[in-house]
């Protein structure tokens, strides 16, 4: 009888702890945007004029998947200029050191999915110790080795990172309520 009642009592607190975990996963509610229109079209327009130029320069020298990671910068800086990841520091910092980091690791140990992923934990750990997290700088590592690019890739990426937050701190200071940027 005492050995079903434990069996009883460690299933329930299972099921307790499962619908735990599950519950989590539901999220909490929804803010909705308060984003105005006027701001979405400045914002989209930034990011437009900054990506055109950046396309002009590595497609012309020919690294466009410089492209993908860099536009991510773009929403981020122009959407988001506010944002703790959107910061020239976080922008720059954050490509340079993703990038290196992943060619670095691309020249002593290759390309394989095993050292994509070791890629992405590394770029992760240093941006994070450097305090410089970006989203996109995490995709332009990943990129670097999987598409196995070569050093020419670092240059690109730190022209573009460059660009699109020189162009920010000209564009977006242009309009009275925005600031550009929050800090270095």
């Amino acid at each position: 009888m005492y050995a079903q009642d434990e069996f009883n009592n460690e299933e329930t607190e299972l099921r307790r702890s499962f619908s735990g975990y599950i519950a989590k996963m539901k999220g909490s509610t929804r803010t909705k945007s308060s984003v105005k229109i006027t701001d979405n079209i400045i914002s989209a327009t930034g990011g437009l004029i900054a990506i055109i130029i950046v396309s002009f320069i590595v497609i012309q020298l020919g690294f466009p998947m410089v492209l993908g990671p860099i536009a991510a910068s773009c929403l981020l800086v122009f959407a988001v200029h506010e944002g703790p990841f959107s910061q020239p520091r976080e922008v720059i910092g954050g490509h340079f050191i993703s990038t290196s980091a992943s060619l670095i690791i691309w020249d002593l140990f290759g390309k394989s999915h095993f050292m994509i992923g070791i890629t992405l934990a590394v770029v992760v750990f240093l941006m994070v110790i450097a305090r410089v997290v970006h989203p996109p700088a995490a995709a332009s590592a990943i990129v670097a080795i999987n598409t196995e690019v070569g050093w020419g890739f670092l240059p690109m990426i730190m022209i573009s990172a460059l660009i699109v937050v020189g162009f920010s701190l000209f564009y977006i200071n242009l309009f009275k309520n925005k600031k550009y940027p929050v800090h270095w």
